[in-house]
């Protein structure tokens, strides 16, 4: 594309004698912007995905079938017209503008002119794209499975694709082996797990004369991989009980399956199945799926709200454990700071809300001191103060200045840095935000005030939580109100401490049992059933991987729950029947529950 941006397309076909040659020096000179990204393109030209390079007796080309990186130079537009110039593409010879969306070339020799402009010479084969040609999606998309997909064998296929292989099973299951001549039998490959850890977890499978065993399969592209990925050192991966590679010999003590000899079809067709094939397989589906499919949406949506119901009153019973010992206001903060540290920091937050009395024993009670407080105890403040910008270190010199008062005195409190778990998190998510909202409400000192005020409102705006949201606010704050973390820089637009989305996970998860354990120990009957009203009139929840698999493994069409009551009886059924059960579900009673129903 050569207009306000330069894109060189290197030909794949076998065929070609010369593809390109640049002479990087009037680049330089006219053009260093330019020249700099070039010089790191044409570095690592031979490391590419796409492509084959054949030799063209350039000292930059190493030899034939060199991988090629697609690469785009973008440059901005500029009113001068000596810059337009250098935009300007000049084909047999003829400096002229190019008109057309884009040009595809072809066995062509490229250069550079004096200016800097890109030169076709001795143009073979160029041809203008037509996007009004009716197949040319097809063809980008065949185009794309072409460029994704070589069968050179000292590159394997892209490891999703490997991964899609297995889930799928487009493998010859009844003449599986491992690469030390076990037997290999597949029952169930597992569920995909889309986050940190082994690539699919509760897979059942049997070795040889061997009981069948439950746990997880890694599938990396090469059997190296275990160990250069750090598999071997990482306590996740200690349930992997399969290694599924797509070559080559077997480099750990795990039984290894090798994925190329049994393919059910060869490397291309797989490829462009994989583009088409819907990612949940039929086969997966729960034994379940048939008979809730049998129920109308009235009896099915009863089941839902009775199994949210349980959920409800389940946590509500934690709650209620947790007052007996710690009172209604402590445990009111500790499913507070649980709920902020999501599903991989619940433990490091659940350990700062077992200390907050010794932290309200010291220091001031303002938002900075409760930040630095807070802070320093999760390990997040030090006395090296990062040079990003002047207001990110007059921030921390601010804290430091509160958290070096108060340090020894709260030295038995503090936790290791290394508890927390930041892998995959979004800025927006990050504990130190977190923290800072637990402050402000530290600070204010009246949250179960408010929680109680918004709980007695009317109306059906407190119902769809946006009047909790706006109980739940802090005062501004002149830092976190613009970074996302103490590393990002400033932000014009607002960057909220607590979204809609966290408000109702807050509601559904904390605060509502909290209220419905209060209210069951004082036998409130008519501030029970307002709590259950508010509860099963919430709407949905963002969905999680959880929810997505329950909904696929259960429901026979692609369902999005109403209410968050709903998902929460989703998610009970799941932890009530699913967990106990096998991924095949043999010996699940659920299924013949709903049918008798």
């Amino acid at each position: 594309m050569i207009r306000q941006q330069v894109s060189i397309r290197v030909n794949d076909y076998p065929g070609t004698q010369a593809v390109a040659h640049i002479r990087a020096a009037p680049l330089i000179k006219r053009s260093p912007k330019i020249a700099q990204h070039f010089r790191e393109w044409i570095t690592d030209f031979h490391h590419g995905l796409r492509g084959n390079v054949h030799h063209a007796g350039h000292h930059l080309f190493h030899g034939p079938h060199n991988r090629v990186a697609s690469r785009t130079f973008r440059l901005k537009a500029e009113k001068s017209i000596h810059q337009q110039r250098r935009r300007q593409c000049a084909v047999d010879g003829r400096c002229s503008p190019v008109d057309g969306p884009s040009i595809h070339l072809k066995q062509a020799r490229l250069s550079w002119n004096e200016t800097g402009t890109i030169w076709q010479k001795n143009p073979l084969h160029a041809t203008e794209v037509n996007m009004a040609d009716p197949k040319i999606y097809s063809q980008w998309r065949a185009q794309r499975v072409d460029d994704a997909l070589h069968d050179a064998p000292a590159r394997p296929p892209p490891e999703r694709l490997l991964q899609g292989i297995w889930q799928h099973q487009r493998i010859r299951r009844d003449r599986l082996h491992t690469c030390d001549g076990q037997i290999l039998r597949v029952f169930h490959p597992g569920f995909w797990n889309y986050e940190a850890g082994p690539d699919f977890h509760r897979a059942v499978i049997q070795l040889g004369d061997g009981s069948p065993v439950t746990g997880d399969i890694e599938i990396d592209s090469a059997a190296s991989d275990w160990r250069a990925h750090g598999h071997a050192d990482n306590p996740g991966f200690g349930g992997v009980i399969l290694h599924v590679v797509w070559n080559g010999p077997a480099r750990t003590h795990l039984p290894t399956l090798r994925l190329q000899p049994h393919c059910d079809a060869p490397l291309k067709q797989l490829s462009a199945w994989h583009t088409t094939e819907p990612p949940f397989p039929t086969e997966f589906a729960g034994q379940c799926r048939a008979p809730l499919a049998a129920l109308s949406a009235e009896a099915l949506e009863e089941l839902l709200s009775q199994a949210a119901l349980v959920r409800l009153q389940t946590k509500a019973e934690g709650m209620t454990r947790l007052a007996r010992i710690h009172g209604w206001d402590a445990a009111l903060w500790q499913g507070l700071f649980r709920a902020l540290g999501y599903k991989h920091n619940t433990w490091p937050m659940q350990n700062l809300a077992e200390r907050l009395p010794a932290l309200h024993a010291v220091g001031s009670t303002d938002a900075l001191g409760w930040q630095a407080r807070l802070l320093g105890c999760a390990g997040f403040l030090t006395d090296d103060f990062p040079t990003q910008s002047t207001v990110v270190r007059e921030y921390l010199r601010e804290l430091w200045d509160c958290w070096w008062r108060e340090r020894d005195a709260l030295t038995d409190h503090c936790l290791p840095r290394s508890l927390w778990r930041m892998a995959g998190l979004r800025p927006a998510n990050h504990p130190v935000r977190r923290l800072v909202l637990l402050a402000g409400w530290m600070a204010a000192g009246n949250l179960p005030k408010r929680l109680q005020a918004w709980l007695e409102s009317d109306g059906v705006k407190s119902q769809r939580g946006g009047s909790l949201l706006e109980y739940l606010q802090v005062k501004p704050d002149p830092f976190w109100n613009h970074h996302w973390t103490f590393k990002s820089p400033r932000k014009e637009r607002h960057c909220p401490l607590l979204g809609a989305a966290r408000a109702t996970d807050l509601a559904i998860n904390v605060i509502l049992p909290w209220f419905h354990a209060r209210a069951s120990a004082g036998r409130n009957r008519e501030l029970l059933s307002r709590i259950e009203s508010r509860f099963h009139s919430w709407p949905p929840a963002q969905d999680n991987r959880t929810l997505k698999l329950a909904c696929q493994r259960l429901f026979a069409e692609p369902r999005r729950l109403s209410a968050a009551a709903h998902q929460q009886g989703l998610l009970q059924i799941v932890r009530d029947f699913c967990d106990h059960a096998p991924a095949t579900c043999d010996g699940c009673q659920f299924p013949a529950l709903v049918q008798s129903w």
